[in-house]
């Protein structure tokens, strides 16, 4: 008879746990950093009259386009995009965007806190930084570029995923089509240069590591996808590996938003898991109604968004309401000892024990795991990001196509 528990599951997630307890016995972070960032900071340095050529150049209507074309790409924008998706009936193509895009996000947000490189110096660079999302992203490290690393892989995957829809296309189609996603990609690296978030090399590493992440995901996209809408013990295995990515992420020099981007999309990741797992026969089969036919139209479309997004936006306030009265009392519970970071005031840090706690940070892996052992108390601020967001992307999948099925759109 068949295990409840695939060994392959108990497997994959054992070996992330003895990651964590060898990282933190043999502080692997700080000894990779010793080595990689004085030569990516070197490479940040030497690269700056590059940035400054392309500087020269500034225009009004430049640098509209390139903060223009910095919104499209960002987390924020694919997080409000990837429920439009959902709701048009391309359900494999959202699931497989939403989870390539927590892959992305969170290789790329590992390797910027494990190299803890700068970005390009201003005055000397022209940082231009107009949205607020452009200002939280100027407060992480450089390298490799989020940015770029996110496009190559989410317009590499669109283009793989149209050109399997057209199989007959001819191969014009297929070069221009390549073309336009080479230029994209182009013009988002250029643009981060040219805003000064960047320097080449961030540019190039994020490039290079997009192209080695959107291989291997090609040739693992359909197993993850099978895996997702099957019955193999798929939610608890998430909940388990979502919990012990939030262990095994690296500890940067300085604190940074990088791990509540994280965190974020983590929870997005495990909250499409779950509502997909519930209601895949129902809303989310090959064969659902898709946008631009007749079973469904334009305007029943704008009105899943009229419906959808205040629907959603309700669930993630309530969601992040519920995880702040629910986690508080659990950890009390259990005798954990716990602070807030800003989303409960009455555990809030005062600023003193905040720096100390941000000097803690450098204990390890291990010590982040067993808080209860070298650490004075636990960030509830995590897990309330994680619920909120995992909520968040439940309602997505789940309960608003259930009010689509009632309201007949």
């Amino acid at each position: 008879m068949e295990s409840l528990i695939p060994t392959w599951q108990v497997s994959f997630l054992f070996g992330i746990l003895t990651w964590i307890v060898m990282s933190s016995m043999f502080n692997l972070t700080q000894i990779i950093r010793s080595v990689i960032k004085p030569l990516v900071s070197r490479c940040v340095t030497s690269g700056a009259p590059v940035i400054l050529k392309i500087q020269k150049y500034q225009h009004t209507l430049l640098d509209a386009l390139f903060i223009g074309l910095s919104s499209v790409v960002s987390v924020p924008f694919y997080t409000g995009f990837l429920p439009l998706l959902f709701w048009s009936g391309h359900g494999k193509l959202a699931r497989q965007m939403t989870f390539l895009m927590a892959f992305c996000d969170y290789i790329g947000n590992c390797i910027k806190d494990v190299v803890s490189a700068p970005r390009p110096k201003s005055p000397q660079v022209r940082i231009l930084t107009v949205t607020e999302d452009e200002k939280e992203n100027a407060m992480e490290y450089g390298f490799p570029s989020s940015h770029t690393l996110n496009t190559v892989c989410l317009s590499g995957y669109l283009l793989h995923y149209i050109l399997s829809c057209y199989e007959n296309s001819d191969a014009y189609f297929q070069l221009a089509a390549f073309a336009c996603v080479c230029l994209f990609v182009g013009f988002i690296g250029l643009g981060r240069i040219y805003l000064g978030m960047h320097s080449v090399v961030d540019i190039v590493g994020g490039l290079v590591l997009g192209l080695a992440i959107l291989k291997f995901w090609l040739s693992i996209h359909e197993h993850v996808d099978n895996f997702v809408i099957s019955d193999q013990n798929v939610t608890s295995f998430c909940v388990a590996l979502s919990f012990l990515l939030l262990f095994a992420y690296p500890t940067p020099e300085l604190p940074t938003p990088s791990f509540e981007y994280h965190t974020a999309f983590t929870g997005v990741a495990l909250g499409i898991v779950t509502g997909v797992q519930q209601t895949y026969d129902h809303f989310h089969h090959e064969h659902v109604a898709r946008v631009f036919t007749p079973e469904l139209p334009v305007a029943a479309f704008a009105g899943r968004i009229l419906v959808g997004i205040p629907t959603i936006l309700l669930v993630k306030f309530c969601s992040k309401a519920l995880a702040k009265w629910i986690l508080p009392i659990t950890a009390n519970a259990l005798g954990v000892s716990i602070r807030s970071s800003g989303y409960v005031p009455a555990l809030t840090a005062s600023s003193t024990v905040q720096k100390s706690n941000e000097v803690k940070q450098s204990n390890g892996y291990l010590q982040k795991m067993l808080f209860f052992s070298n650490q004075d108390s636990f960030d509830v601020d995590t897990g309330i990001r994680l619920l909120q967001y995992a909520g968040l992307a439940w309602s997505v999948v789940d309960l608003v196509p259930s009010i689509f099925s009632q309201l007949n759109l």
